[in-house]
């Protein structure tokens, strides 16, 4: 897989990455839905509207898709999220600051 960009990732791309066999048309509707989810989430988690500036978002996109497969929620579990998915998310986080401190 050589993904270079969020908006490139697919539900195919979903499918291999988390290898599911026989994927039907439920399971293709599901994995777009988590698709959505990981995307708003790395938008909020961060403050970054446009993922596709860092590559190593699509990890991130893969891995909280995958976690949302394998826990069939709708929901990333923010207080045990994956270590490589919080690192690369407190690289980027525009929002560790409250904004109280941002205006001193």
């Amino acid at each position: 897989m050589s993904l270079k960009k969020v908006s490139e990732i697919t539900n195919q791309d979903l499918i291999d990455y988390i290898i599911i066999d026989d994927a039907d048309e439920k399971d293709r509707n599901t994995l777009d839905g988590y698709l959505e989810i990981a995307k708003n989430f790395i938008k909020s988690y961060t403050g970054i509207d446009d993922l596709d500036k860092h590559p190593d978002f699509v990890i991130v996109v893969l891995v909280l898709c995958q976690d949302m497969w394998d826990t069939r929620t709708l929901y990333p579990d923010k207080d045990n999220l994956n270590k490589v998915v919080q690192t690369i998310l407190g690289m980027y986080s525009e929002n560790l600051l409250p904004k109280e401190a941002e205006n001193e």
